[in-house]
């Protein structure tokens, strides 16, 4: 494999999304304690004292703040259910260029609140600011993401690992349940004992369905919610994934990664997502069948 593919692979690695909830102001602490700790003790860029209109540690703490109002102007853009389950690391590496970029061009907006400098509102001082936040945001994340990204690939591994799969499988007797579709005409008899997963496809959800020599598809007009409430009775089938319905039964393996648990069914080659979000909601549905 050459570098190009190589480098693309890692790039489509998921990876957790951090812009929202509880999430996303500790982020935005985060961010802020470690740009205050750089730039007032490490003092990366050479300063001229005389130009300063006031103390170096207040220049400071304004540095440090502008990440957090950059973070608040991104959120309504950041906000969609679908980037929290599919988001990966090329496309925090492409959040976070844009995150640096609007970071250079506030610390330039308001140089004339820091500075006593005529030349304030030149090219160079743009410039020179584009490329003083883009050094120390390259710097401090060439360490942070990569570390995490390990670091909770390891975890959920880990935690994998010791869930292990539901072993007893046994052909569940259980009359066949009615199921309501959007469309009259649509409805139908799910066999659970043969229900494998459902995956949302738009407006309609397509169902995998074990038969004695294959697995048949089947494309209903009905959301995946619309079916895990018909469904909540059973206590094997669980929402892993604002896509996934899955039945435990089937699970054969379990492996983690960053964002969470990927599961491998018996009869489908298929891997699918358990989210973030519902780790502690699967973990426990697992001790439950």
């Amino acid at each position: 494999m050459g570098w190009g593919k190589k480098i693309t692979a890692f790039l489509k690695q998921p990876y957790p999304f951090y812009y929202g909830g509880k999430n996303f102001l500790l982020f935005n602490l985060l961010v802020f304690l470690l740009a205050l700790a750089f730039n007032y003790l490490i003092e990366p860029f050479n300063v001229y004292v005389p130009e300063h209109k006031m103390d170096y540690f207040w220049i400071s703490l304004i540095h440090s703040f502008t990440p957090i109002v950059v973070a608040f102007l991104l959120l309504p853009f950041l906000w969609n259910p679908k980037n929290e389950e599919n988001w990966n690391l090329g496309k925090e590496a492409f959040l976070l260029a844009i995150f640096l970029f609007l970071i250079g061009l506030i610390q330039f907006l308001i140089r004339d609140i820091i500075y006593d400098n005529p030349n304030n509102w030149s090219w160079r001082y743009f410039f020179e600011e584009i490329r003083n936040t883009f050094l120390v945001g390259i710097f401090m994340l060439s360490i942070l993401l990569p570390w995490n990204h390990n670091r909770l690939n390891r975890k959920n591994s880990r935690k994998a690992q010791e869930l292990g799969i539901v072993n007893s499988f046994e052909k569940q007797k259980q009359s066949p349940i009615s199921i309501k579709t959007q469309l009259k005409g649509d409805d139908f008899d799910l066999n659970v004992a043969d229900f494998l997963f459902a995956k949302a496809e738009g407006n309609y959800v397509e169902l995998h369905v074990k038969t004695e020599t294959s697995t048949n598809k089947l494309l209903k007009r009905i959301s995946i919610k619309e079916l895990e409430s018909q469904l909540n009775s059973i206590p094997h089938i669980f929402r892993t994934h604002r896509s996934y319905l899955v039945n435990l039964l089937f699970i054969a393996s379990i492996s983690g990664n960053a964002q969470g648990y990927r599961l491998k069914l018996r009869d489908s080659e298929e891997m699918i997502s358990v989210s973030r979000n519902m780790i502690s909601k699967f973990e426990n549905q697992l001790k439950v069948i």
